[in-house]
């Protein structure tokens, strides 16, 4: 059994900037996005900055397509949303697919200034 990861929130510009620390398990991943419902439940933002700072092996596919189902119906749907994953994306463009294909305003990044741009002035 893996440790919880570490989440941190912080608000600036109607930007929830979340940042994820510790090990990266389709458990962990399932917590750090629960941990983030609630806090838009508690005080709701039109954008999130998600940093994926997880370490180890990736979420495969099947485990994105999971993992967007279950968060499909919670109201994240109306909330533009910027997953970046500095380490470099890896299998998370699977993230993306399903996101957009579940009604999200998701997209993937490997850079925060970038990510940034995009929940400013990006289009869906």
């Amino acid at each position: 059994m893996t440790a919880e990861p570490f989440v941190s929130f912080q608000r600036r510009e109607g930007i929830l900037r979340v940042e994820v620390e510790g090990h990266s398990s389709l458990a962990n991943t399932v917590n750090y996005w629960h941990a983030i419902e609630d806090e838009v439940r508690r005080e709701p933002v039109p954008a999130i900055m998600l940093i994926d700072n997880l370490r180890g092996p990736e979420l495969t596919a099947e485990h994105w397509r999971g993992l967007v189902e279950a968060l499909s119906g919670h109201g994240l749907e109306a909330v533009r949303i910027a997953h970046v994953k500095p380490r470099g994306l890896q299998q998370i463009e699977y993230c993306e697919l399903y996101a957009r294909e579940a009604g999200f305003q998701s997209r993937v990044f490997d850079s925060e200034v970038t990510a940034r741009l995009w929940l400013r002035y990006g289009e869906g």
